[in-house]
């Protein structure tokens, strides 16, 4: 049974699954998958968009992005500079593999299907579920209808929404769009990158976070990749680059672009590491979920972290109406 993301409340586009969803996984582990009704991942997502990210609604944390500019960050509209995505269609349900398809249309209402290249591919599909678990980097195909499809089934239950990642051919700017979709079933125990930690694995390897995001400057982050303790060399070209980043903002999930500061010295190279570097630039404090992906041996192996972005010089300055701030006119307006 397909779901369509024009059929969602409005909780899914934007809210975590909240302290509902953290209990439930709580019994997941205790006592193994539970199936999980509509009904209950609705609630769970209503919850959360009035708790918050983390289930409170006087978090100061909570507060600081609870009411995002649409303008701040991609990735928080279906629709941007024309384009809009349409016609989602994916299984309902875990344990029911079919197909994920959608299609990108223009201002009017046609299939887009001519795309420039964007890190080597005309279309990057981004998946996580809403508590920033589950996360997959997909390239669906393009089909003569204009529909992106790729084979597709769930491993667990919950709410998801999905980031369209691409560049219309000889539009100025890449565009994101985003759409949800729940799936019913199986409910599995989160494995949502957790607060604080630096070092963490990614299949045989560790991949270890160096830096420090701060809101609205650029910040280099560098991921160091180590298999039993002795730097990976081998680490292939991936996308262009020796690896692929994507950020998201905890709370709406909006879409940070980073790019790979290593990516011309990936020409012609087939042994890079064990350090991969992205510049990034936060618009806003708080907490981010991050996911590199890289590729060793021909497999493509994702680290995920939760990174805080400290206030910015902007954020950090008090914003006084009176007081020694306000009280030169001549000084408010040299500046």
């Amino acid at each position: 049974m397909s779901r369509s993301g024009g059929e969602l409340s409005p909780a899914l586009r934007l809210g975590l699954f909240g302290v509902g969803l953290a209990g439930v996984f709580g019994l997941a582990v205790a006592v193994g998958p539970v199936v999980v009704p509509s009904d209950a991942v609705t609630a769970w997502a209503q919850r959360a968009e009035h708790d918050g990210p983390h289930g409170s609604a006087g978090d100061e944390a909570s507060e600081s992005h609870s009411h995002p500019s649409p303008d701040e960050v991609p990735g928080l509209s279906l629709d941007a500079d024309g384009y809009r995505l349409d016609g989602l269609h994916a299984p309902g349900e875990t344990g029911d593999p079919g197909e994920l398809g959608f299609r990108i249309l223009d201002v009017h209402d046609d299939p887009v299907t001519d795309f420039d290249l964007t890190h080597e591919r005309p279309l990057h599909l981004i998946v996580v579920r809403s508590d920033g678990a589950q996360f997959r980097h997909v390239h669906p195909e393009l089909g003569a209808d204009g529909v992106w499809s790729i084979p597709w089934d769930w491993d667990a239950a919950g709410g998801y929404r999905l980031f369209a990642d691409f560049r219309p051919a000889g539009h100025d700017r890449t565009l994101t769009l985003t759409t949800t979709t729940t799936v019913n079933g199986v409910l599995s125990a989160t494995d949502a990158p957790t607060p604080g930690e630096r070092v963490v694995q990614a299949g045989p390897y560790t991949v270890e976070l160096s830096g420090d995001p701060v809101a609205g400057t650029e910040a280099e982050l560098e991921f160091t990749v180590r298999q039993d303790g002795r730097p990976v060399t081998a680490i292939e070209p991936y996308l262009g680059a020796a690896g692929h980043l994507v950020m998201l903002r905890v709370g709406d999930l909006g879409y940070l672009h980073a790019h790979p500061l290593d990516e011309a010295d990936t020409v012609g190279t087939t042994d890079l590491g064990p350090v991969i570097r992205f510049a990034a630039t936060p618009p806003t404090a708080g907490d981010y979920l991050v996911y590199v992906d890289f590729r060793v041996a021909g497999q493509v192996h994702t680290a995920a972290f939760t990174v805080v972005a400290t206030p910015g010089e902007a954020e950090a300055e008090p914003h006084a109406e009176s007081g020694d701030h306000a009280e030169s006119g001549d000084h408010a307006a040299g500046h």
